[in-house]
């Protein structure tokens, strides 16, 4: 790309004017779900019986039947048609980290040379997507091509454009999950088994306990000129080279600041589109970087939510580029600032309205309070380095850890006054604490816990998993991962805790000891056994890291090694006792990790050396022309007295030229032959090790060198936007 080129893109996306929105006259509420084949459509468009009978389904997990599914396709193809549709597809989360759609037409033959809009119970509920393009882990057979998508009814059908968008699970032939749907739905089953349970200790009408999750969606935009002149972004989705800008967040005027006008139009814009399909986005904001900003919903059920998150981050794709930016998700895409995350603020409910992480009004609510928080911390515990390697990637390992996101280490933050009631429950006899004479003469000597919802959880931002309140937030997550991979080893990891607790208070109960002074004694034995994953101090001190070591926890740093957390016998266990994964399954998503992680590694590696020696090496090789022919024009002119002292800076640049440049070259070489090594071996282990160790680490010695390059090199010569360029919109 020419300079002069550069620098009209440049001009040009400083000088864009907003985008008008269209906005719906109606109010949000009035427009909200309009493109969601919810309950409110079924009663519209289904026979009642039909109606009543889906409402089982959805409500109660009853089974569907195909007559059922006839009646249910026939009033969703009528609805959907009346919006335009002539497309129906099954709407699927691969292990790709996106979204999967195979669009079929409502085309069929009616006999008579013509043809009719048909739409049957039997393609509602499955379909046949070829499998053999998306990643497995060698679970099924090269001939084994074939998998099944089949629809998920708790989650609503919805439309987009002309098509009909039906969310489904995805399994393989042989009949293991190929997607992150299929075990997070056995996940929530396993923790509402578990929670219900022991509910049940404390309220014996609760027959259900449903998990919720609030998302919060970091991202950044970028105006869509300077994108473009951007081989890394294009290619891999963060800036694989560039100098700080001078000015970036440490200002602290960015957060929470006016939004720019632009920004606010595309914010508008992607709101009512999503409202419109049933998402509910409540908070919008600038966050702390330049140019990074904020969406948020109100917390729904963990499956819908998931699906939620799936669908804006595809839609932010799309309506951001009407508005002529590009929507960043990649957790680092501009280094020394800020990055994105994906906090998942996560919580458990009963059907009678319980928030069993929320405290009460009662001893009672009290006791059960303090049970579901220590049990949560049991798992958080337990599974420390598994629930690190959910979130691991090779995008989110460049954010853990720096400026404002938590540390690669997991532990759990629960503010003061939680700390100091776990911290006496654990140091007193029962007497001390509870007059335990049967359920109505429970009394918890510890002074209003109800007022621990009144902001007494200071939101520590350096602890992965902090309490809030009356939800944990697992603020590990990285701002492109689908959410579901983490809830699925939080939610399993709870239900084995709930399991194995029940399980043991029953044998006391059975032993003849009251129920409530059966659950105290449990719970106060979890609180001993948690204490190490309880922190509630400087996340990233290095005084942590080597605590966090004397503690048990996980302090592994390495990508690849982290997720070897899935295959140890702790996790295994815990997976297929809960009925979520089979060893075969761990082992395949396990494989796709690795995979996946070398791959990211490999682009950039690629991507990097193009740019380096296609870009920035002539670049560079240019102006140091241009300053020795100016070195031999001011010998040629002035004495040599004269000429040393005039020429005293050109040579020293000159030489740092040299230098930089040198280095590149030679370790471009070696960032060619470490690709070369890794690539050779056949285990993908291995392989995501070898280019953890010997392949990343030169991307970033090499990008220093490029980076002082551009602090050299003149300005209108250097063939990419800079920091500066790019993390402003005006």
């Amino acid at each position: 790309m020419s300079s002069k080129l550069r620098f009209q893109v440049v001009g040009e996306a400083f000088g864009k004017k907003p985008i008008e929105v269209d906005e719906p006259k109606e109010r949000p509420s009035e427009y909200f779900a309009k493109y969601v084949f919810n309950k409110q459509k079924m009663f519209k468009y289904l026979p009642a019986k039909t109606y009543a009978k889906m409402c089982e389904v959805i409500d109660n997990g009853v089974t569907l039947d195909m007559d059922t599914a006839n009646a249910v396709a026939e009033g969703m193809k009528k609805w959907a048609m009346e919006l335009g549709c002539t497309h129906v597809t099954h709407w699927f989360q691969p292990l790709t980290e996106g979204t999967a759609e195979k669009h079929d037409g409502f085309v069929e033959h009616d006999g008579k040379g013509g043809m009719v809009e048909e739409f049957t119970g039997k393609q509602l509920v499955q379909q046949e997507p070829d499998a053999s393009s998306f990643p497995n882990g060698g679970i099924r057979s090269t001939f084994e091509a074939r998998g099944y998508s089949a629809w998920d009814p708790s989650s609503p059908v919805f439309v987009i454009g002309d098509t009909l968008m039906i969310p489904t699970v995805f399994i393989s032939y042989t009949g293991e999950a190929l997607d992150y749907k299929a075990p997070l739905k056995k996940s929530l089953l396993a923790v509402d088994k578990a929670a219900t349970a022991v509910a049940q200790y404390f309220y014996p009408d609760v027959t259900r306990v449903i998990c919720n999750l609030g998302w919060e969606q970091e991202y950044f935009l970028v105006d869509e000129g300077l994108y473009a002149i951007r081989p890394d972004l294009l290619m891999t989705g963060r800036t694989l080279m560039g100098h700080d800008s001078a000015r970036n967040q440490q200002m602290d005027d960015h957060y929470f600041g006016s939004i720019p006008e632009r920004v606010a139009a595309f914010m508008k814009d992607l709101e009512i589109q999503a409202l419109e399909l049933g998402i509910p986005c409540k908070t919008r904001h600038n966050e702390v970087a330049p140019n990074q900003f904020e969406l948020a919903p109100i917390f729904e059920e963990t499956n819908l939510a998931v699906d939620h998150n799936m669908l804006i981050m595809s839609l932010m794709k799309r309506v951001a580029r009407k508005h002529g930016f590009r929507c960043l998700l990649h957790e680092k895409p501009f280094a020394g600032i800020n990055g994105s995350g994906k906090h998942n603020n996560w919580s458990l409910s009963t059907n009678t309205g319980v928030l069993l992480h929320g405290p009460g009004k009662t001893p009672l609510d009290n006791l059960r309070f303090v049970t579901f928080i220590v049990e949560t911390l049991m798992a958080v515990h337990r599974h420390n380095g598994l629930l690190k390697a959910s979130i691991i990637s090779a995008t989110n390992a460049h954010r853990l850890g720096a400026n404002e996101a938590p540390p690669a280490i997991i532990s759990s933050f629960l503010g003061k006054q939680l700390s100091d009631l776990l911290e006496k429950l654990e140091s007193s006899d029962d007497d001390d604490l509870f007059n335990l004479a049967g359920k109505q003469g429970v009394k918890l000597d510890v002074p209003q816990i109800p007022e621990l919802l009144i902001d007494n959880t200071d939101r520590n931002r350096t602890s992965p998993f902090a309490f809030t309140g009356n939800r944990f937030e697992f603020r590990a997550v990285g701002s492109q991962a689908n959410c579901a991979a983490s809830m699925i080893v939080l939610n399993t990891a709870v239900a084995e805790a709930l399991t194995a607790f029940k399980t043991r208070v029953d044998v006391l109960i059975a032993n003849g000891m009251d129920t409530l002074k059966a659950v105290l004694k449990v719970v106060r034995e979890d609180i001993k056994t948690c204490k190490p994953i309880h922190f509630d101090g400087n996340g990233y001190s290095e005084e942590w890291k080597h605590e966090a070591a004397c503690r048990g926890l996980d302090v592994e740093n390495s990508a690849p090694l982290m997720l070897d957390n899935y295959l140890s016998q702790s996790s295994v266990e815990m997976f297929e006792k809960m009925h979520v994964f089979t060893r075969a399954e761990l082992e395949a998503r396990t494989e796709i990790k690795q995979e996946t992680y070398t791959k990211k590694i490999q682009i950039e590696a690629r991507i990097f050396g193009d740019m380096c020696m296609n870009h920035i090496i002539p670049v560079a090789g240019r102006y140091q022309a241009y300053l020795i022919n100016n070195v031999y024009k001011v010998n040629q002119t002035f004495s040599k007295e004269e000429a040393s002292a005039i020429n005293l800076n050109n040579l020293g640049l000159i030489k740092q030229l040299s230098e930089h440049t040198n280095f590149i070259m030679e370790h471009v070489d070696k960032l060619v032959e470490a690709r070369r090594v890794a690539n050779r071996l056949e285990d993908e282990r291995a392989k995501a090790i070898a280019y953890h160790d010997t392949v990343a680490p030169l991307l970033e010695e090499i990008r220093y060198h490029v980076d002082k390059l551009e602090l050299i090199v003149d300005d209108e010569l250097w063939p990419l936007p800079k920091y500066r360029e790019m993390l402003f919109i005006r």
